[in-house]
């Protein structure tokens, strides 16, 4: 999939960038999105060994301010 230049909304031009997490310590990280219904952990909170995960983009539009999110990056476990 290629980065979209133009918005979906109002057709400004988009900018890519990222939403941030924040993991252990405050360090900052790329959000991922997960395959499947969220489960509980007691351990770690949720349950994510065995599923699916790539990282998240985010495309801001200059104009209108609308954000698009794409999964398209594999992350390895």
């Amino acid at each position: 999939m290629s980065a979209p230049t133009e918005c979906l909304r109002c057709k400004g031009p988009m900018a890519v960038g990222l939403v941030l997490d924040r993991g252990d310590y405050n360090i900052g990280i790329v959000q991922q999105w997960i395959e499947g219904a969220p489960e509980t952990s007691f351990w770690t909170g949720l349950k994510t060994k065995g599923r699916e995960s790539f990282k998240v983009l985010t495309y801001r539009c200059d104009r209108c301010g609308n954000l698009e999110s794409y999964a398209t990056e594999r992350v390895d476990q």
